[in-house]
């Protein structure tokens, strides 16, 4: 099953796919709270049987998608995690994990412009696989992080490195207002048996740019989970983001980075894409 968000006029609707392509409108059963509150509520292998045909279908061309979890309550983002990356950008793997936090308003939906900022013109692409919590947990072991999984998604944690490399701490260059994006889709864990053999792709303008296989993680999705629920309890909608792979803009010669008119297209092969053009800030250009 794959859950997501839309806007349609000035509703918030909850949707579902069984493959993508053809969309249901399944409001009246997600209830008030949208996505986030369904996943907290049902029990996620309940929410894989739902009988779409009780439900109608909408044309997602005359919709915006919103991230499938507007506002989640916590997002994490794993930094070096693909020793390939660690590498490009000449740093040790670490003996733990690297996070760092992103706000909500950083990110938009698919087929939504990413924004370049005005102040600077290094905005990067990462393409990564996130998984999303659907089960609140503290002290998670990793042998039952699974459990606590709702389900997997595509996201851009893209960089405005200019600002990353302001100080040791990423936050700056990870928050801009719409330099990432995320969903369309989250893909319910029974659609995944082995999330290890999972693979992200990135594409600038049609041309491959990055391409990883979650089993080359330096910390897999088990480990990431029962870590950070050590200093923290997860909720359902919180999401991770697992870490890009080799290929970024910052490290090509002469780096390349996203441009106005660009478009970038970062997919789960056999599940999902996500699609985002670029364009400027309209407060000004530098």
């Amino acid at each position: 099953m794959r859950l997501g968000t839309v806007l349609s006029g000035d509703s918030l609707l909850t949707v579902a796919s069984d493959d993508g392509s053809v969309v249901h409108d399944i409001s009246r059963y997600a209830g008030p709270d949208g996505l986030c509150g369904l996943i907290g509520a049902v029990e996620l292998d309940d929410i894989a049987t739902i009988d779409l045909s009780a439900y109608p279908i909408i044309d997602p061309q005359n919709v915006r998608w919103l991230p499938p979890i507007p506002k989640p309550g916590k997002i994490f983002c794993v930094g070096l995690n693909f020793s390939t990356h660690a590498a490009e950008v000449v740093t040790e793997v670490r003996d733990n994990p690297t996070l760092f936090t992103r706000f909500p308003s950083s990110f938009v939906g698919h087929e939504e412009p990413l924004i370049r900022p005005h102040v600077s013109d290094t905005l990067d692409w990462e393409g990564e696989i996130a998984v999303v919590i659907g089960k609140a947990g503290r002290h998670i072991s990793a042998t039952d992080a699974p459990n606590h999984v709702a389900g997997y998604t595509v996201m851009g944690e893209n960089s405005v490195r200019e600002w990353q490399l302001h100080s040791k701490q990423a936050t700056a260059g990870k928050n801009f207002d719409s330099s990432g994006s995320w969903g369309p889709w989250i893909v319910t864990r029974d659609e995944v048996p082995n999330p290890s053999a999972l693979e992200i792709v990135t594409e600038l303008n049609g041309s491959q740019v990055q391409h990883g296989k979650l089993a080359d993680l330096v910390f897999d999705i088990d480990a990431i989970i029962a870590y950070i629920s050590t200093f923290t309890e997860l909720s359902p909608g919180d999401v991770i983001a697992t870490g890009t792979p080799a290929g970024i803009g910052h490290r090509q010669k002469p780096p390349r980075y996203l441009a106005p008119g660009d478009e970038l297209t970062i997919r789960i092969p056999g599940l999902m894409e996500l699609r985002n053009s670029v364009a400027d800030d309209s407060a000004g250009s530098k």
